[in-house]
Order: structure tokens, then sequence, then C-alpha cells
């Protein structure tokens, strides 16, 4: 009999460990009935009844083919962003687009820089500074 108590206790523990994972990870949209805070404090003070209150009132089903599934067509709730931002393709084009022009930028301050160097150096020997147009790269 002990065994039983035991092998109950630890499947009560393990649906609560469960439900409070769930209900912590859920979607703010995909909570029902109660605020979040409510669900967790009744998953811990009463784990048995709060956990299966928790799976069977307080969240959302799942249409899209989860573990609820109930056939239907798929919910529509918006265009899907990409998770990371380096998976999203507007991103990454901004930061190349960023990083050309920063290079571009850093290219001509470096060309300006050489250009005044080079006439320096001439005015220093004596000769005149060059006057013929200089290739644009």
């Amino acid at each position: 009999m002990a065994r039983l108590y035991i092998l109950l206790f630890v499947v009560q523990v393990v649906l609560a460990v469960c439900a409070l994972i769930s209900c912590l990870s859920a979607e703010e949209d995909d909570i029902r009935h109660l605020p979040r805070i409510a669900w967790v404090l009744m998953i811990l003070f009463a784990p048995l009844i709060g956990s299966i209150a928790w799976f069977v009132a307080g969240r959302e089903r799942k249409a899209d083919g989860g573990m609820f599934s109930t056939g239907g067509p798929p919910t529509e709730r918006g265009p899907q962003r990409p998770l990371a931002p380096d998976d999203d393709p507007e991103f990454l084009r901004s930061i190349q687009e960023r990083s050309r022009k920063e290079d571009q930028e850093l290219f001509q301050r470096w060309e300006e820089d050489l250009r005044r160097r080079e006439d320096d150096l001439r005015r220093r020997e004596g000769d005149p500074p060059r006057e013929e147009p200089r290739p644009e790269v």
C-alpha cells in the first residue's frame, strides 16, 4: 500500500511540475479564465486539482495539429515573425546596408587623409601639389 501512495505522490508532483511549466511558458493570449498568477498559485497550493484545472480550462486548445488538435483549420494570428533576429531577412539586410555604408565612409576618410598627406609631403619637398584628377574607386 505504501508503494501505491509513493507512486501517486510522484505522479501528482510530475503533473504539477508539467502544469507549472506549461502555465509559465504559455503566451498571454493562450491563458483563459484567470490571470497567470492565479493559475500559478492554484497549481502550487492545490497541485492535483490545480494541475488538472489548468490542463482542462486554463489554456487555449491548439487547433494547429498540436496535442489538442480538433482537426479543424489552423487559426490565423497574423503574420508570423521570425523567432530570432538572425532569421529575419529585413534585419540582415539592414545590417548589410549599414556595414556597407560605414565601409564607404571609412574608405572616403582614408582617401582624403592620404591625399592631404601626399599634398603636405609635396609642399615640404618644394613640388607643387598634383592637380590632375585622381581616379575614384
